[in-house]
């Protein structure tokens, strides 16, 4: 046992545990309120989707930039995590990347809306497009390859390549409604197949 174990018994685990699925109560509910109203929505409104006071926000992130760059890392992380469970869940490799694509359109989608915030001069933005690649290229690389090794699709193509093709899809969706970003990108995973 170490010595930031001890005195950790049951009781401040389960306080650990309870503390982080607040946080990532707050943080999807925040994610989800700026989709819906940009990164400028008012503090309330994500409390009260949160279902927690107003103080509560401001306790776990002082600013907004603080709650900014942390919806942001979460988002990261949740499409990182499930890149190797799709893998071993779906019925194929092939399957598992368009369903991990479909979560990085989603990812995307939402990055969108702070791309005006991440471009400001607050320097905890400047390590995010970093930690963004570090995180998810890896990712996508394992799901290419896998498919590739299974003879779904082609192998000639690059993680880089397709994250930017997918990126590049993303970008009409946040000004036109009519602009079906999901299927462009479920026709470009579709494309990848190898032929028969």
């Amino acid at each position: 046992m170490s010595d930031g174990d001890r005195g950790a018994g049951p009781s401040a685990r389960s306080k650990r545990a309870d503390a982080r699925r607040n946080q990532e109560t707050l943080l999807d509910a925040a994610a989800s309120v700026f989709i819906a109203s940009g990164v400028e929505a008012p503090v309330r409104d994500i409390a009260a989707k949160a279902g927690v006071g107003v103080g509560t926000i401001y306790r776990h992130f002082p600013t907004r930039a603080d709650l900014i760059i942390a919806v942001y890392r979460h988002q990261v992380e949740a499409c990182a995590e499930a890149g190797p469970a799709l893998l071993a869940s779906s019925a194929t490799p092939h399957a598992a990347l368009g369903q991990w694509i479909n979560l990085f359109v989603d990812f995307l989608v939402t990055k969108h809306g702070l791309a005006a915030v991440l471009r400001s001069d607050n320097a905890g933005f400047d390590t995010l497009h970093s930690y963004f690649i570090d995180r998810l290229l890896p990712v996508c690389t394992q799901l290419l390859d896998a498919a590739a090794d299974a003879g779904e699709i082609r192998s000639d193509l690059k993680a880089l390549e397709l994250m930017r093709g997918v990126g590049n899809l993303c970008i009409g969706a946040e000004h036109d409604p009519s602009y079906d970003a999901r299927r462009l990108v479920a026709l470009l995973i579709a494309g990848l197949r190898q032929p028969h």
